[in-house]
């Protein structure tokens, strides 16, 4: 297969939008990681199109101290509708994620629909809240028609097995198993799976303008972080990690500055 951490040119179809060839075999032969020379301080060096890694000011992740956070009574629950469809796991080299090969649903954001394109985890969390890091992060990234991005982040503690990556299970220790040619990525048919019970009512999250937390770090992203953390097992962060490059085990870019952002709280209990 590909390196583990090259980026693949279905991801930066979904993730920044490119739709140049040249540009695309260009960007697909860079490579990344989260340690070493090619770690998240050497991203915005490793290539112009990663420039804002560096020199973005609206950069994710970030660490949320709920003291700083600002209620704002205009915000609406987050609505999302979803359906049943059929979906691959992927070993994407820098994360494992969950690609939907039809439309699987949307996201409502201030009036606008973003569609649900592909999710994905991180391990340990990227976003911290009062500076805690959580065992994992699901980031379910949605796209809408103007090529704008909105993520739905969660955050998961160590404890009970979570019931999404538990039907997973199988698929997971097949990628793990997984052995492709030197130009394929490793990926497992899902067949239909659905969805539904991580859409679970948010009577908290905090929204603020980011970046995607991986090159080429494009800001003007939407982000809505749950406030209701979930839990993982242990067993079931080591099954989304194994596939992956030593480099890229530990994928969770480092907290970035919020550079006078301002972070807020949508609260429908009213409590902290």
């Amino acid at each position: 297969m590909a390196s583990p951490f090259s980026v693949s040119v279905l991801t930066l179809v979904l993730l920044i939008g490119v739709t140049s060839a040249c540009n695309l075999e260009k960007l697909a032969s860079i490579q990344f990681g989260y340690s070493g020379a090619k770690g998240p301080d050497s991203w915005g060096s490793l290539n112009p199109h990663f420039a804002a890694c560096a020199s973005g000011k609206h950069q994710s992740p970030v660490n949320i101290l709920k003291n700083e956070t600002v209620t704002n009574g205009n915000l609406k629950p987050l609505t999302r509708a979803y359906k049943s469809a059929n979906a691959t796991l992927v070993n994407n080299g820098f994360n494992i994620g969950i690609r939907y090969d039809q439309n699987v649903g949307v996201l409502l954001v201030d009036g606008k629909n973003y569609t649900l394109k592909q999710m994905h985890w991180h391990c340990p969390s990227e976003h911290r809240i009062n500076g805690e890091q959580f065992a994992a992060e699901l980031h379910m990234v949605h796209l809408d028609n103007d090529g704008n991005f909105a993520v739905v982040g969660i955050l998961y503690s160590y404890g009970n097995a979570d019931p999404f990556i538990s039907k997973l299970k199988a698929a997971l220790d097949k990628l793990a198993k997984e052995r492709c040619g030197s130009d394929e990525e490793a990926h497992v048919a899902l067949g239909t799976i659905n969805i539904n019970h991580i859409r679970k009512n948010s009577r908290k999250y905090y929204r603020y303008m980011g970046s995607l937390t991986t090159p080429p770090c494009s800001e003007k992203v939407v982000w809505n972080i749950l406030g209701k953390v979930r839990t993982i097992s242990k067993e079931q962060v080591e099954a989304l990690t194994v596939p992956l490059d030593s480099v890229c085990k530990k994928n969770a870019r480092p907290p970035q500055q919020l550079n006078g952002r301002m972070v807020e709280l949508y609260d429908e209990m009213g409590d902290d």
